[in-house]
C-alpha cells in the first residue's frame, strides 16, 4: 500500500474514536482542570480537535517557529463547537494529504524556536506524530472523563463502561 492512502485510512479510523470521546465532554465543565498544572478540559479539547490540521500545516510550511508564531487559539465553549472545530481541522488535514504526493512526504520540516531548533524530520514522520499526539491527548482527555464520572467510550474495542462483563 502507499504512504498516503495509508495515512488517509488511519486519520479516518482515529477521526472515529476521537469524535466519541470529544462528544463526551460535558459542557457544564469547560473550566475544570484535576490539577492546577493541568490543563483545563476545554484547552485539551480544543487541542485535540485542532492537532488534524496539524497535518496540512506539515504538509503546506516547512517548519514551525514558536518564536514567530501568530496562531490563537480558538475559544470553544461547547461540546458542538469542539466537534465543529475537529471536523473542520480534520477536513483540512485530509484534503492536504489527500493532494500531496510521496515526494514532498520526504521533505524536510523544522521545529524551533528563533535559532534553537528542537527537530528537523521528514513531513511523513511529522504526519505520524501528529497521530501519536492524538492518541497521547485522547487519552488525557479520557482520564480527565473517567475523573468526571462520564462514562467512556471504547477506543479500540470496548471500554470497561461499554464491556458488560466488566
Amino acid at each position: 500500500m502507499k504512504t498516503i492512502p495509508m495515512l488517509l485510512k488511519e486519520m479516518e479510523q482515529e477521526a472515529e474514536t476521537t469524535r466519541k470521546m470529544l462528544a463526551r465532554v460535558p459542557n457544564d465543565k469547560f473550566d475544570w482542570q484535576p490539577h492546577p498544572k493541568s490543563m483545563t478540559i476545554r484547552r485539551l479539547a480544543t487541542h485535540v480537535a485542532e492537532i488534524p490540521g496539524w497535518v496540512a500545516m506539515a504538509l503546506t510550511t516547512n517548519e514551525l517557529d514558536f518564536a514567530n508564531n501568530t496562531f490563537q487559539k480558538p475559544l470553544l465553549n461547547n461540546t458542538a463547537e469542539v466537534l465543529e472545530s475537529f471536523e473542520q481541522s480534520l477536513a483540512q488535514g485530509e484534503a492536504e494529504l489527500a493532494k500531496t504526493n510521496e515526494e514532498e512526504l520526504l521533505k524536510n520540516w523544522t521545529l524551533r524556536t528563533g535559532d534553537q531548533i528542537h527537530s528537523v524530520r521528514p513531513k511523513v514522520e511529522v504526519i505520524r506524530m501528529a497521530f501519536s499526539q492524538t492518541v497521547h491527548h485522547r487519552a488525557q482527555l479520557g482520564v480527565f472523563l473517567r475523573l468526571l464520572e462520564v462514562p467512556i467510550p471504547g477506543s479500540y474495542g470496548p471500554s470497561a463502561d461499554e464491556n458488560p462483563f466488566n
